[in-house]
């Protein structure tokens, strides 16, 4: 067949001729040589046919290595040919869960294991990291700490990339103590497990104890990496702090650090994020390669802080200049620049492109963009009718978004769509005293004094307080 790759005769011939060698070892040596699937079945099928792939533990586990981690491997192939292996070794298992564990489908991999468990195969230090990082991904706690269980019992619980894993899943279940006692139970602790529970605290917008975590680390003489570097520009950018930020940014110059594809996108994000969006675009300019997340990082990064023209005119940019497919946080910029520009014509095309085109399902994020742009023009009934058709429930960003719009505008549906909005922000979001405060201003700005009063009675026998308004502003450090 024209195009699929081919082992020559006369190499499989010379697996069975060779007197000094055994087949065995002329299969390895092919293994290590080839680079396409076709290939790999070739020599699957000769070695089924001569009986030899189920008498050899370690061929099969060889096989097992190509088809699932391979670039060129099928993970299918490899999953089929592990369930048929009579007794397969633990690497085997390792191999499969691995490629299942680097797709975008954790579950089977978590699967492949439960299988593992049983057929009473026992799982190694090499098992868990993945298995544990499935349990992450899912997210799924309860399935997470039967595994830590397991692990203890096999007594490779405390092995510090199984530990690693284990602060990582503890921290994308939400769970931060049991991270942070997995931590401070370590025996011996890499720049790894720094940069997890790092990255625990700042996905859990923890950012001072990520600092003060930070601070330990260099005081126990743990030199930082481009992974701790990366976590501590989520962090300044979380923070808003451009003092950091630039901090940051002096010690990855300091240590030598080439400025690489992930360190530029952060850096990108972070100054955008701190308002430097000169210096994010210079950074963003000088970069040697970019990717989808680069672009998006800095459109959308301009077009929250007013530069809606720049980040339309990058957003053309990128389509035109590139292979790169933009993607939902690209698209999120994008609106939010139509938003900011008053462009509502175009707001709904690059909507309906994101869907119709690229076949990016909208998240709340796009939904609200949308009513915000509608909302900002005094669109009211436009944007009601939108909050109708959307195919997820509008949550109370939405509705409060409509509803901030309808104080604003005085048109004739406004009453009336105010009056919606602010029944279903008032069931979502009870207790928050902001919505009250916005209901109240509502009625008093279309001249409902009654009403306002009411909503303000409420408030003082429930014991909400208006929040006061507050700024932040960083002077010399």
């Amino acid at each position: 067949m024209a195009g699929v790759a081919r082992l020559p005769n006369a190499r499989i011939a010379h697996l069975y001729s060779n007197p000094y060698f055994s087949p065995k070892h002329h299969c390895l040596s092919l293994l290590t040589s080839i680079s396409a699937m076709s290939q790999l079945l070739q020599i699957h099928a000769h070695l089924l046919t001569s009986g030899l792939l189920f008498t050899d533990k370690f061929l099969v586990s060889e096989i097992l290595r190509f088809a699932a981690l391979h670039p060129s491997g099928d993970l299918l192939h490899a999953r089929t040919l592990l369930f048929q292996s009579p007794s397969p070794m633990s690497s085997s298992w390792n191999h499969v869960i691995r490629g299942l564990c680097l797709t975008p489908s954790p579950a089977e991999a978590v699967e492949v294991f439960l299988q593992m468990r049983r057929r009473e195969a026992t799982p190694n230090e090499l098992t868990y990291p993945f298995v544990i990082k499935s349990c992450a991904d899912l997210p799924d706690l309860w399935l997470g700490r039967q595994v830590h269980a397991d692990a203890f019992k096999n007594a490779v619980g405390s092995i510090v990339y199984v530990e690693n894993t284990l602060i990582h899943l503890y921290g994308s279940c939400g769970v931060i103590d049991d991270s942070r006692k997995v931590f401070d139970k370590m025996p011996n602790r890499t720049v790894v497990s720094w940069n997890t529970i790092l990255s625990v605290y700042v996905d859990n917008l923890m950012v001072e104890e990520a600092w003060k975590t930070y601070g330990k680390m260099m005081n126990r003489g743990f030199e930082s990496d481009q992974t701790t570097y990366l976590v501590l520009l989520c962090a300044s950018a979380l923070m808003g702090s451009l003092r950091l930020g630039r901090w940051v940014h002096s010690q990855i110059i300091y240590k030598g650090f080439s400025v690489s594809l992930k360190l530029g996108t952060a850096l990108v994000n972070m100054y955008a994020k701190c308002g430097a969006v000169n210096v994010a675009s210079n950074v963003f300019d000088r970069m040697p390669e970019r990717n989808v997340w680069s672009w998006s990082a800095i459109i959308l990064g301009l077009a929250q802080h007013g530069s809606a023209g720049e980040a339309l005119d990058l957003f053309r940019k990128m389509r035109r200049s590139s292979l790169i497919e933009p993607n939902n946080v690209t698209f999120l910029g994008v609106l939010c620049a139509c938003s900011h520009a008053g462009l509502v014509s175009q707001g709904y095309q690059f909507f309906h492109e994101m869907i119709n085109v690229h076949r990016i399902k909208p998240q709340m994020s796009h939904y609200r963009a949308m009513v915000d742009i509608l909302s900002r023009k005094g669109l009211l009934l436009e944007a009601f009718e939108f909050i109708k058709v959307m195919q997820i429930d509008p949550d109370a960003v939405v509705w409060r978004t409509l509803l901030s719009a309808c104080q604003l505008h005085s048109s004739g549906d406004a009453y009336v769509i105010g009056d919606v909005a602010k029944k279903m922000l008032l069931m979502l979001e009870p207790d928050r005293c902001e919505n009250y405060v916005i209901v109240a201003n509502m009625y008093s700005e279309h001249g409902s004094w009654e009403e306002a009063a009411k909503v303000r009675k409420m408030m003082r026998e429930d014991g909400m307080q208006k929040m006061a308004g507050e700024s932040c502003i960083e002077v010399s450090g």
